[in-house]
């Protein structure tokens, strides 16, 4: 029967020392975090001392703590990898590239017959991302900001560029300005929108 090998001091200091020093806990950074972190490090550093102290036995123990220590870690792991999906969809304020234009201007309809006009004026708007990309205008992105897409749009669609400019005002008015949707911001949107969808090379009475 073969004797486990039982890992130095060294060696157990070092592993817990390239665990904990994984960049996904340093990416999450909340201050409590880094202090339980912080805390976590001296007390293995205390219970390698203390090991020392008692020679080859008080390893044993020392790995006893060391393994209740990385299921821990292993915890917030996990924990942190759900605020880190939480993150990337966050950082997604156009939306879902993998959802058609059709299903945002349905989700626009909706709201609007609901008379929720904050959410026509989002999904109208993610609408228009969408088929911007549909029809090759713009290559797909996960994290374009409303200015970066009228930007880039513009650029290939000059006779819409102030539309689409007017259109991700409204959009980043409110969506991040929290100011109050309109009807007029509304209709700025889907005017766009519209145009983008059958192929008009400007938009009739776009705002400058």
């Amino acid at each position: 029967m073969s004797v486990p090998v039982e890992p130095g001091r060294d060696e157990a200091r070092d592993a817990a020392r390239d665990e904990l020093s994984d960049p996904i806990y340093q990416a999450a950074e909340p201050s409590w975090f880094q202090q339980l972190i912080d805390w976590l490090g001296a007390r293995l550093a205390e219970l390698l001392t203390a090991a020392a102290r008692f020679g080859p036995g008080g390893v044993t123990g020392v790995l006893v703590v060391l393994l209740v220590l990385l299921i821990a870690v292993v915890a917030i792991r996990l924990r942190t990898g759900k605020l880190a999906r939480s993150g990337r969809v966050a950082q997604r304020p156009l939306g879902d590239p993998a959802v058609p234009a059709s299903t945002h201007r349905d989700a626009a309809a909706t709201a609007l017959a609901g008379g929720d006009l904050r959410g026509a004026i989002v999904a109208r708007f993610r609408a228009l991302a969408r088929e911007l990309e549909q029809r090759g205008v713009l290559d797909v992105q996960t994290a374009r900001t409303a200015d970066e897409l009228a930007g880039s749009a513009a650029a290939a669609l000059p006779g819409c560029a102030d539309a689409l400019r007017a259109a991700a005002r409204v959009f980043d008015d409110v969506y991040y300005g929290g100011k109050p949707a309109t009807s007029d911001g509304y209709g700025i949107v889907a005017r766009t929108d519209d145009a983008i969808r059958t192929g008009q090379s400007t938009v009739a009475g776009a705002p400058s």
